[in-house]
């Protein structure tokens, strides 16, 4: 029963989770392919051109946008990230079902867009938490990690506007919520290839 493949935009303050949320999902839920986003941000440790991100230089991305390269973009932490059209586009025509892992701003903007997507806000367990993880990283100074809690709580606010918001306290319990929100969408009445099961079941001469 082929039909086109859904989008499931994952967004999350930074330091909740979301990442390695996601990369499990992946690994449970067959047909299921994350969108590689375009970035201006430098690569954390361990992270992988083409994999985690398209690291490109300023200039590069802001060509892109002359050129209408990309579905959603926006500047978070002073960095940009955009969502490939082409990219995007050919995985969900092939049939892949599409996880989006990108900020609000672009959630909003995808919504928009793609009426049909199914938006996920994973929230971390507490303010406090998230800050610890965030000092945890090693990675940002001490007035980074301030401004990006101050930007968490903005985000926090918009999880009203998400069809679904998963606390990511306990990573399995998370990761299994995620599926069964997979499960649920791939099985719903309104993705269903209606013209198939007509011409399956109604145009069959008995």
């Amino acid at each position: 029963m082929a039909k086109r493949g859904i989008l499931f935009i994952v967004s999350a303050p930074s330091g909740a989770g979301k990442t390695t949320l996601c990369n499990s999902v992946l690994h449970k839920c067959k047909g299921l392919k994350l969108s590689v986003s375009h970035t201006t941000r430098k690569p954390r440790q361990g992270e992988i051109d083409g994999l985690h991100y398209f690291f490109v230089k300023e200039n590069v991305f802001t060509e892109m946008i002359s050129r209408g390269e990309f579905i959603e973009w926006a500047r978070v932490h002073n960095n940009l990230y955009g969502t490939s059209k082409n990219l995007l586009e050919e995985m969900v025509k092939q049939g892949f079902d599409v996880i989006l892992d990108i900020d609000v701003q672009g959630g909003k903007q995808m919504k928009e867009i793609f009426p049909e997507s199914v938006l996920i806000f994973i929230l971390p367990p507490s303010i406090d938490i998230l800050r610890e993880r965030l000092m945890n990283r090693m990675s940002d100074a001490e007035n980074e990690i301030i401004r990006r809690l101050s930007k968490a709580r903005d985000e926090i606010r918009d999880y009203i506007h998400y069809d679904y918001v998963i606390l990511n306290d306990n990573i399995k319990d998370a990761v299994d919520l995620f599926t069964s929100i997979i499960i649920a969408e791939r099985s719903g009445v309104a993705r269903a290839n209606h013209e198939w099961i007509a011409k399956k079941f109604f145009e069959v001469k008995i």
